[in-house]
């Protein structure tokens, strides 16, 4: 399983990548698209939505199912990836690349309690 070290991870499979001001991208992770298999649609969370960790705030969908994207932190959403919409298999693709949301979170402190690479990899490992 791809693991970038970059990142940081949920135990629900999104990742987070840190960026400037506060500001996050978050996706799923290489593990979550390919359980889900070929993806047909993505709904995103509209800009200006304020979200709680742990709130699903979007959905994928494959062939085999539907699956809810939880916010990995609470913040405003400040950009959705609209490119997706029309072609929602850049996820499998390239799943570290195509982020689905961004996030202007709340309390930056809280991504200490989000999980190391290596402890996601872990977890993966585990299951």
């Amino acid at each position: 399983m791809n693991v970038p070290a970059d990142l940081l991870y949920t135990p629900d499979h999104e990742w987070v990548r840190r960026e400037a001001d506060g500001i996050v991208a978050v996706g799923i992770t290489d593990h979550a698209q390919e359980a889900l298999g070929d993806l047909v649609y993505v709904e995103l969370p509209e800009a200006g939505r304020h979200v709680e960790r742990k709130e699903a705030c979007a959905v994928v969908e494959s062939v085999k199912a539907a699956s809810d994207v939880f916010a990995p932190l609470a913040g405003e959403v400040t950009e959705r990836n609209d490119e997706l919409a029309g072609r929602p298999e850049l996820v499998n693709q390239d799943p570290y690349g195509a982020w689905l949301f961004k996030l202007r979170v709340d309390d930056a402190g809280a991504i200490a309690n989000l999980m190391s690479p290596a402890d996601y990899a872990k977890s993966l490992e585990e299951a």
